[in-house]
Order: structure tokens, then sequence, then C-alpha cells
């Protein structure tokens, strides 16, 4: 009989959701709306939602992981909105005091066939809707942002923190750039 998932350690649940990349999938898109027609049935009616993440950058590859930010006006909304979210059957990856991180499509087996991070922020914590930006503004940069996935890849295919570390002076660098620019 396999672990439930809570009673699994980190290494055995990086084992089991290592990271791997796919080329583009032309669903990711239909996915994310799907998803968020469903959110909007949970959430108050001013959340606002965006596809960020890799599977929202045409043309590179990804992990095959729907990311949708979530922004809210309040850590009281955010903390509401997190409650409604659990409550059908969403897992709290993470909480901050200004950031909470739900997923769906992790079960004891693997990844599901649609997996989702909700990432709940507040107005003033979304630079990942200007690196998506500038990403899909520069094909050129997104393919770089590519390459360094696929160096990356293997290297920590079973350490999603390291993954993230490592990405993060290039994300860092795009980002300030297209906050310079005003890509949002």
């Amino acid at each position: 009989m396999s672990k439930k998932l809570s009673e699994m350690t980190l290494e055995e649940l990086w084992q089991l959701f290592h990271i791997f990349l796919t080329e583009h999938n032309p669903h990711w898109a239909d996915w994310y709306a799907e998803e968020v027609s469903e959110l909007k049935s949970i959430l108050p009616p001013d959340t606002v939602y965006h596809h960020i993440g890799s599977t929202a950058v045409n043309g590179i590859m990804a992990k095959p992981i729907i990311d949708i930010l979530i922004v809210v006006n309040s850590t009281e909304k955010m903390k509401q909105a997190a409650s409604f979210l659990q409550s059908r059957g969403y897992i709290v990856m993470s909480t901050a005091e200004n950031r909470i991180s739900l997923n769906k499509g992790y079960t004891e087996n693997g990844y599901a066939e649609r997996v989702f991070h909700l990432h709940i922020r507040l107005e003033n914590d979304t630079d990942e809707i200007y690196f998506r930006n500038y990403l899909i503004a520069h094909p050129d940069i997104a393919k770089d942002y590519e390459q360094l996935k696929l160096r990356l890849w293997k290297q920590y295919e079973h350490d999603r923190d390291g993954y993230t570390q490592a990405k993060t002076e290039f994300v860092k660098k795009y980002t300030a750039l297209a906050r310079e620019l005003m890509i949002k």
C-alpha cells in the first residue's frame, strides 16, 4: 500500500514529483481557462486571474504544470480564498505572510493528467506577469530561458527548490527589465 502524500518526506515527494520538461502543449491555455472558470465559481467576483509560468509562453518547453496567479486586494481575502480552495480539494503547498500557494493534480501515484499550482498574492506582488510578458514579447529571450531550464533539468530533477533557485538570477534580470519598460 502506498503512503499518503501527507506522510511522505520531502525526498520521497521529489522522487515522485520529479522535474521534467515537455514541448509546449497548445491545450495548456484551454486547461487554464477551464480551471479559471471553475475558480470563478468558488472565489469572489473581484478576484483577478493570470496564466503565468512557462506554460503561458508559446513555443518553449515547460514543466506540464499550469501556474495560475490569483490576485486579491487584502490578506483577509487571500486567507479566505485559500480556505475556499482547500474545501474544494486543493492542497496548501506553502504559506507566508503575503503569499499562499496551493496545488491540484498531485496523487499518491504521481502527477494527474492536469496539474495546477495556484499562487495567491496581493496586488503589489505580481512580478510573474512582468516576466511572462517579457518572454512573450522577446521570443529570443524566451528561448534562452528554455535553454537554461534544459541545462538545469537533469541536475535538479529531484530538487525543485534547487531548480527554482538556479533560475532566479535570470528571472530577476528580465523581470527588472520588464518593469523598466513597463511590460505588464
